[in-house]
């Protein structure tokens, strides 16, 4: 058993559903207590209902809205304590639509979630987990981060989401290069289209009722959260759970280096000539 399968508390943010609901389960499983994180009470408190019929005794929920600055504290405050010693930054919101038609409210709430709270919970573990040596953070994003200028249709009309989850790559990848070496692991988990209830709402509100599955289907989330604790034990920063070949991951990186390599001292010829 690894340090990090060793029973500790988790916190789970977005676990009223989805991938979140299944990381609660599994990681239960595993012997870990539970914090809950989400904005919808009862849904919370049916899954730690499920969890403790099954035996399992250290279950906390805290109804919190991230986007909401005294919950994201509580949630902060929380997530430093002495016996979290894995983050699942797992909370999202899509904000899908036309960027010039979207309501600026709801791309600020996307903002808020997407990357606010997860810096900041981040933030509010990692000190800890440093200093007991031992710890882990999960960062899910999507492949989206890596949609680019593919165009909407059968796409999102998504440049705020893919945006936000274009920078929990970027924060996890430097973060797992800056703590290398330490006990703290980092990783993002980048699914495709999961068989949740993502896409039925875009994030202003939760989406009511009882859990369900939006019509587009996807990966089932047992097999993204399959992949991502398999990835986390083996060292794995980018985890995309349907990938068959992980050496796509190295040829990015090995593309990023040669863009990097226009930091040098003068522009390049074809812009000087077109300035000439």
């Amino acid at each position: 058993m690894t340090s990090h399968d060793a029973p500790g508390t988790a916190l789970v943010t977005g676990a009223s559903s989805g991938i979140g609901w299944e990381y609660a389960t599994r990681l239960a499983g595993r012997g870990r207590s539970l914090v809950l994180v989400a904005r919808r009470a009862e849904r919370l408190e049916a899954l730690a209902r499920d969890l403790r019929a099954d035996g399992v005794t250290g279950v906390e929920t805290l109804v919190a809205d991230l986007a909401d600055p005294d919950d994201l504290a509580r949630v902060a405050e929380r997530v430093s304590g002495d016996d979290v010693d894995l983050l699942v930054n797992n909370a999202g919101i899509n904000g899908y639509g036309p960027f010039a038609e979207a309501d600026a409210t709801l791309l600020d709430r996307v903002l808020r979630v997407n990357v606010v709270a997860l810096t900041a919970l981040t933030r509010a573990a990692v000190p800890g987990m440093l200093a007991r040596g031992r710890g882990a953070v999960i960062n899910v994003a999507s492949l989206l981060a890596f949609a680019g200028d593919l165009p909407p249709d059968p796409l999102p009309r998504r440049a705020v989401y893919a945006g936000t989850k274009g920078y929990a790559v970027t924060l996890t990848r430097t973060l797992a290069a800056e703590l290398a070496g330490t006990p703290v692991r980092l990783q993002v988990v980048c699914p495709g289209l999961t068989a949740t209830e993502f896409h039925l709402g875009a994030g202003a509100t939760p989406v009511s009722g009882e859990r369900r599955t939006h019509d587009e289907g996807g990966m089932p989330p047992e097999d993204v959260v399959t992949a991502s604790l398999a990835a986390l034990e083996t060292g794995e920063v980018v985890c995309v759970p349907g990938l068959t070949d992980p050496d796509a991951v190295s040829q990015l990186a090995s593309a990023e280096l040669e863009v990097r390599r226009g930091s040098g001292g003068r522009a390049a010829e074809r812009y000087r000539r077109g300035a000439a």
